[in-house]
């Protein structure tokens, strides 16, 4: 059988006009128009601890799930946390604080980031298209006074104004477990979930959350912690929240509603 022509000769001879309009869009050729879409820059997120551990710091299992979707995902990930002294220190073997003894909240969180982290005083809009705040009463103690103050609370500084900073640039704000006061406090209006309203029998141990949210002036949004109604998204403010470990419920609930949160993060950054 006769060989086929070139790729060239045969668009050729199919028409001029759009060989020519092909060769306006991929200068480099053709083989730099198929390749174009490997190099859409990734999506930047920004991801802000609050220390390492559960009782006061971040939930390590949350920090985990996000850093995987997120990598599952394809973002370029960096981590931050504010340079400050813990509130308090927890002895998670007794649930009980260890008298005398302190913690800087930076350095604990270098031990979920590997080491790879830098103070919340760093972070810009300008070098993200999105942040993330895992739970943990880390997000109630150390980036903000909820757990003391409840709806009279007050933010970190610096907490304060990266989400402000994301809120005006229109960039995504995702959230979850109980960071999500963080946004109910900061942005008036701002649409969020903790889960239920009601304990229900141990099963939402924090639905008391709720309503402190909305005495913040925020909308609480019912939610469920597992795959079929994981997160809500306030398209509004980009706001993305989850329940997470504010429900008692099996491990890999926890784990896809946290997916399913960095998926509609990464889908409102447009990347």
């Amino acid at each position: 059988p006769r060989p086929l022509p070139p790729p060239s000769a045969m668009l050729t001879s199919r028409g001029p006009a759009l060989c020519t309009a092909l060769r306006r869009a991929a200068p480099g050729g053709l083989a730099s128009f198929h390749s174009s879409s490997r190099r859409c820059r990734a999506a930047r997120v920004a991801v802000v601890l609050s220390g390492c551990g559960v009782y006061d710091g971040t939930e390590i299992h949350e920090a985990s799930a996000v850093l995987v979707h997120l990598s599952r995902g394809g973002a370029e990930v960096h981590m931050y946390a504010p340079d400050v002294p813990q509130m308090h220190v927890i002895d998670h073997s007794k649930g009980q604080p260890a008298e005398a003894e302190s913690r800087n909240v930076l350095v604990e969180s270098a031990r979920i980031a590997r080491g790879k982290i830098a103070s919340l005083a760093k972070l810009t809009t300008a070098d993200h298209d999105a942040v993330i705040f895992p739970g943990g009463f880390g997000a109630a103690k150390n980036l903000s006074t909820f757990a003391v103050d409840g709806k009279d609370c007050k933010v970190n500084r610096e907490v304060e104004r990266v989400l402000k900073d994301f809120h005006k640039a229109g960039k995504p704000i995702g959230l979850c477990c109980i960071s999500p006061v963080l946004a109910a406090k900061v942005l008036s209006g701002a649409e969020v979930t903790v889960g239920h309203e009601e304990e229900e029998g141990g099963k939402w141990p924090y639905a008391g959350t709720a309503g402190a949210i909305k005495e913040l002036g925020a909308k609480h949004c019912v939610k469920e912690v597992t795959i079929s109604f994981p997160a809500h998204v306030d398209t509004k403010n980009k706001v993305v929240t989850t329940p997470a470990f504010m429900c008692e419920t099996a491990l890999h609930h926890i784990f896809d509603g946290i997916g399913a949160m960095v998926k509609n993060v990464l889908k409102l950054t447009g990347k």
